[in-house]
């Protein structure tokens, strides 16, 4: 009787959940970010990555994978008493130890906070030649480990890896028995991120349209980069109406990484009216989130990385320092303000024009008359084409290095 009645009580919280304009963002960068060949993150490394998601307003993070290693399982107990607010959840096999493992590794979370992601391969190819499990044995593998779970957690996730290249038919099956066997979440990966927008968008439909009882579910995407489309595809499946998206800070992963959690919150937030829902995360948290990411795993962020690298505000074509210091609208998609970086950087080097050297002068306290924009320009472009430090000595205020193709030195417009 308790049990059918907790199934009705998460079934009307499920449904409801499903009404909201909300996008869930569910972050794995402390378990499929830190799986980066060669990233090591300490256990205070991944309490402040924690600590942060958390202040940002993700709906869940996933700590790690308990049966990986000791020190994994280790880890994972000790942030689980330590996290508070979004859900925590473990990375599990569809085995009764890593099952097991996994409830360990969570149980000082309370009960309600606390959640186990199950997975097991469905493809053909996963099954044939890595299982080596038919498609009935890879249902009835995946149905036990719920019904083990069921014993620990109240929010059971079950995800079909490489469900992208899965008959579709089979992963329909497949999620329908998880379901009714008491899985809250079901998980659709693009493994190796093959798919394009158009076929995730058909994908994503065909679960909502073909699974009977997925209004007992939320549906989570979990795409990787491999093509370059982990974004697109994510946004694609919002469209098509997925409930859970699932992310990595600064993109990281295995092979070429995942969707990035930065890219997918900004682009739900300026488009609201296109995907018709947003996501419930602290935009101005994203920059220092990528810095302490990268900072904690070692892999530096890339200049041109899109929302948070540090080209996205800085720009050395005097065209483009003219525009932003006349609106920094003109050569901008959002003000630096809304993901928390510091404000645009005209850069001063053999592409810049008068705009950025004239407020550069007067940023410094030096004259700014026409003339002396001239000759400082003059000097910048010379210094490049000799390469000749001596070029710069009529102007001891020119910050050293403005003859290369930046200055680090260079003034700051807001």
């Amino acid at each position: 009787m308790f049990n059918a009645i907790n199934r009705k009580i998460k079934r009307w919280i499920i449904r409801q959940q499903k009404r909201q304009p909300i996008v869930l963002i569910s972050d794995t960068t402390l378990r499929d970010g830190v799986q980066t060949p060669g990233v090591q993150v300490s256990l205070q490394g991944k309490r402040r990555i924690a600590e942060a998601l958390a202040r940002a307003g993700v709906h869940s993070i996933e700590l790690g994978f308990p049966a990986a290693s000791a020190r994994e399982t280790a880890d994972v107990q000790v942030l689980a008493g330590e996290i508070r607010g979004p859900i925590l959840t473990a990375l599990s096999r569809t085995l009764p130890g890593d099952v097991e493992r996994a409830s360990e590794a969570l149980a000082p979370c309370p009960i309600l906070k606390r959640a186990i992601t199950l997975f097991i391969g469905t493809s053909l190819i996963h099954r044939r030649d890595k299982l080596n499990l038919s498609e009935a044995q890879v249902i009835r593998a995946a149905v036990r480990s719920v019904e083990q779970a069921s014993q620990s957690f109240q929010i059971i996730s079950v995800g079909a890896e490489d469900a992208s290249r899965t008959d579709p038919c089979f992963l329909h099956e497949f999620y329908r028995e998880v379901i009714a066997a008491g899985a809250t979440s079901i998980g659709f990966a693009d493994t190796v991120g093959i798919l394009t927008p158009a076929q995730t968008a058909r994908s994503v439909r065909g679960i909502l349209d073909q699974v009977p009882n997925i209004d007992d579910a939320l549906l989570g995407v979990h795409f990787h980069n491999d093509l370059g489309l982990a974004t697109a595809n994510s946004l694609a499946a919002v469209v098509a109406g997925a409930n859970i998206v699932q992310c990595t800070i600064n993109g990281i992963g295995e092979r070429a990484g995942n969707a990035a959690l930065e890219e997918v919150v900004v682009a739900l937030s300026l488009h609201a009216g296109e995907y018709g829902r947003t996501s419930a995360i602290d935009l101005s948290a994203l920059t220092g989130l990528s810095r302490l990411v990268a900072q904690a795993t070692g892999l530096s962020v890339p200049v041109n990385k899109p929302v948070v690298g540090r080209n996205l505000f800085r720009t050395e074509a005097g065209v483009h320092q003219d525009g932003l210091l006349k609106n920094p609208e003109t050569y901008l998609p959002f003000p630096p303000e809304l993901v928390g970086a510091e404000g645009v950087e005209l850069v001063l080097g053999p592409r810049s024009g008068r705009s950025a050297v004239r407020q550069h002068l007067v940023a410094k306290g030096l004259p700014a008359e026409n003339e002396d924009v001239e000759r400082y320009l003059q000097t910048l472009k010379k210094g490049v084409e000799t390469n000749d430090p001596a070029e710069f000595e009529e102007l001891d205020d020119i910050p050293d290095g403005c003859g290369g193709a930046r200055c680090d030195d260079a003034a700051s417009a807001r």
